[in-house]
């Protein structure tokens, strides 16, 4: 079965899940706002220019998880995802995934984001399955931890190594579409890399390497 794969953030979405949740929860007052916006700011910053510090930014974005129950997350996503993921999905990415459906590919998102905030939105999407950093989970509740190997940079091709090995799928055939050079590393991976909507470095390497260029905003 070919493989579909497809970065979220910047790609299926026009716009960050992962720094939006966290304007979310300035905006819901469930952060010292101050301290959460400017940390939150800089991390994205990070992240654009390809020097962010994973585990830094995962200990950080974690941590607010820990304060509640999972009855209460619940609640924060659903309000999330309404008020700000719904926003960012245009019917050209809708397109996209539905005509790799209809060839019978297998569907699959590998983020940096971590699943709580992203899982939903693979469901949302219609997605056969996920690859993103886990949050521990102990006793019902979020410890702030990550665990495993964060689906970063190289992090990806590592996991994304792990779930071929467990799901007996190959890369013969497979497609991988990325805003970001982050992903520089799975791009020169798969048999068809295709740059969305991308970042300068990204935009110059697909030029060089002759990868496809496409927008998937309306």
């Amino acid at each position: 079965m070919t493989l579909a794969i497809f970065d979220l953030d910047g790609t299926l979405l026009e716009g960050d899940s992962d720094y939006s949740w966290g304007q979310f929860l300035v905006e819901e007052k469930l952060v010292d706002v101050d301290v959460y916006k400017q940390a939150n700011d800089r991390f994205y910053q990070d992240y654009v220019a390809g020097t962010l510090d994973i585990h830094e930014y995962l200990s950080f974005s974690l941590a607010p998880l820990s304060r509640f129950s999972s009855e209460e997350l619940n609640l924060l996503h659903q309000k999330f995802m309404h008020q700000k993921i719904q926003p960012m999905v245009h019917q050209k990415a809708l397109n996209l995934i539905e005509d790799h459906r209809q060839k019978g590919h297998f569907l699959l998102i590998i983020t940096a984001t971590n699943q709580f905030v992203t899982g939903p939105i693979s469901e949302m999407l219609g997605m056969d399955d996920i690859i993103a950093p886990i949050p521990e989970v102990i006793d019902g509740r979020y410890t702030g931890n990550v665990v495993g190997i964060p689906s970063f940079q190289s992090g990806k091709v590592t996991r994304l190594n792990h779930w071929l090995e467990e799901s007996g799928l190959s890369l013969e055939g497979s497609y991988f579409y990325s805003d970001s050079h982050n992903d520089l590393p799975l791009l020169e991976l798969v048999e068809h890399p295709v740059a969305v909507d991308a970042d300068k470095v990204l935009t110059d390497t697909a030029a060089k390497r002759g990868w496809p260029h496409i927008s998937l905003r309306d």
